[in-house]
């Protein structure tokens, strides 16, 4: 039989068993605190508790960073030249990544000490579980973030390197820009891609004002520009009697003879640009090609168009079976349907077809906003890798960038080089190039106050007002939304 304890013994003991539990309080607390500290300035703990000197490293840094963050921040909100250079600049974007990945790296480290300055072989079972899912949870989550930003840039870098490949800067041309878009498809033996659609953008290069000129891939004995190898090939115009000899047909022939184009990068576009100079008197800045297919990828990016389809469109056609429609009223068109919405001539024609892809355009160009790009950017950077080509360098995207939301607040004007104004099987040249010039010059001049409105024909065709014989109101407008 055991001696009874005396009541000061029994005292004691609560005594110590209470100190001893505030004490585990304390170093759980100090551990939780540790990890906090790390989290809202790096460094900080090993400043309190660890080795200064690294410490001292760690906030310096974390200081530099946040400072350029935030100047970064404020310098792309005043001055919008800056934020397109830091996006499409290889270089900062190759900066920024290591720098993402190496931040990543040395605040884990952080975590790690600091978990390791809370001793936590001094805490209870249940407080170091707590505290290790803590610390996990923390340390994962930072270093997560700041790779996954580093993969967001390295993303956004081989979209650049990928996509923006060309070499040569060109200054504007009686201060514009003027750059071909060219929709196009591949094919069974093709040489390339088949130019589907051929579209000048000529930019104002202070306003960002926008002329859409279009061009019919089924005109034929037109001239080429002075001095080119198609000029030299065929002086008096590309008329050769067979299917061939259409606008859209050019690259068909250059593949053909290769041998004309030693040394030229792309055969194929260097033709069709001497052929639009010659068309338009417009000189080429540059150019890009879309492919229709990765189209439909980029529209589904940034989740679908919204467009006025006026009439029954069919999908399908081209040689194959209408397997169904996309019916008349305002819609949201995922990228299938609006493939399609630019493509289908099926119970129609190509100038129909050419009002359509115009409407699509402006769609796109005042839809798409920057909450969008930001919210699926890899989705976007992923598709257009797949869907464009183009010989504008990495150092001039920033430039277009700027010009094109300047364009976005603004209506874009159209002119296509279609009947009844153009007969696109002898087309007439002088005509063309005082349309030409007339559009550019009135998308430059303020708009009046009061002006007399062209009545618009009461008939319609898929995505355009207008027919074939009246002209499509979205071939030939200075406001291509009020007409599509």
């Amino acid at each position: 039989m055991g001696l009874p304890t005396s009541p000061g013994r029994l005292e004691s003991t609560l005594d110590r068993a209470t100190a001893d539990d505030r004490a585990a309080g304390v170093r759980y607390r100090r551990a939780l605190m540790l990890m906090v500290m790390t989290l809202v300035v790096p460094g900080s703990a090993q400043l309190i508790a660890g080795n200064r000197r690294v410490g001292r490293i760690a906030t310096r840094i974390w200081a530099a960073v946040l400072v350029a963050a935030l100047g970064s921040l404020v310098l792309a909100a005043v001055w919008h030249e800056y934020a397109f250079w830091l996006v499409f600049n290889t270089t900062a974007l190759g900066y920024l990544r290591l720098g993402l990945m190496l931040l990543a790296v040395g605040w884990a480290a952080l975590f790690v000490d600091a978990w390791r300055l809370g001793q936590p072989l001094t805490l209870s079972l249940n407080h170091r579980r707590t505290v290790v899912g803590v610390n996990g949870v923390l340390c994962f989550s930072v270093a997560g973030a700041l790779l996954f930003g580093a993969h967001l840039v390295g993303v956004q870098r081989t979209f650049v390197l990928t996509l923006f490949a060309g070499d040569t800067v060109t200054g504007s041309h009686a201060g514009r820009f003027n750059v071909l878009l060219v929709g196009g498809d591949s094919g069974a033996g093709r040489w390339g891609m088949r130019t589907d659609s051929m579209t000048v953008a000529s930019i104002d290069a202070a306003t960002g004002k926008s002329v859409l000129i279009g061009l019919p891939r089924n005109m034929t004995d037109f001239p080429f520009a002075k001095g080119s190898i198609m000029h030299k090939a065929w002086p008096h115009g590309f008329n050769c009697g067979y299917p061939n000899c259409e606008l859209n047909g050019i690259p068909t022939w250059v593949g053909d003879h290769t041998s004309l184009f030693k040394g030229v990068k792309n055969p194929g576009m260097n033709g069709t640009i001497s052929a639009i100079e010659g068309i338009t008197g417009l000189k080429i800045n540059y150019w890009a090609m879309v492919n229709l297919a990765g189209f439909r990828g980029l529209v589904d990016a940034v989740g679908g168009v919204t467009l006025n389809v006026r009439q029954p469109i069919p999908v399908g056609g081209l040689g194959a079976d209408v397997t169904g429609y996309i019916q008349p009223g305002v819609r949201k068109l995922d990228g299938f349907d609006t493939l399609w919405f630019a493509r289908s001539r099926d119970s129609s024609d190509d100038y129909s077809r050419m009002a359509r892809q115009k409407c699509v355009m402006n769609a796109m160009l005042h839809q798409i906003s920057p909450k969008t790009v930001l919210t699926n950017f890899e989705k976007i950077a992923k598709a257009s890798s797949a869907m464009v080509s183009t010989d504008i360098p990495p150092s001039e995207v920033d430039r277009f960038m700027q010009l094109a939301l300047k364009a976005k607040a603004q209506p874009v004007s159209t002119l296509s080089l279609v009947p009844p104004m153009i007969d696109t099987g002898n087309p007439d040249i002088p005509l063309i190039r005082r349309k030409v010039a007339q559009a550019i010059a009135a998308s430059t001049r303020p708009p009046a106050a009061h002006h007399h409105r062209k009545r618009l024909p009461t008939t319609v065709t898929g995505g355009s007002i207008g027919s074939m014989n009246s002209g499509y109101a979205a071939n030939d407008a200075s406001n291509l939304g009020a007409v599509c």
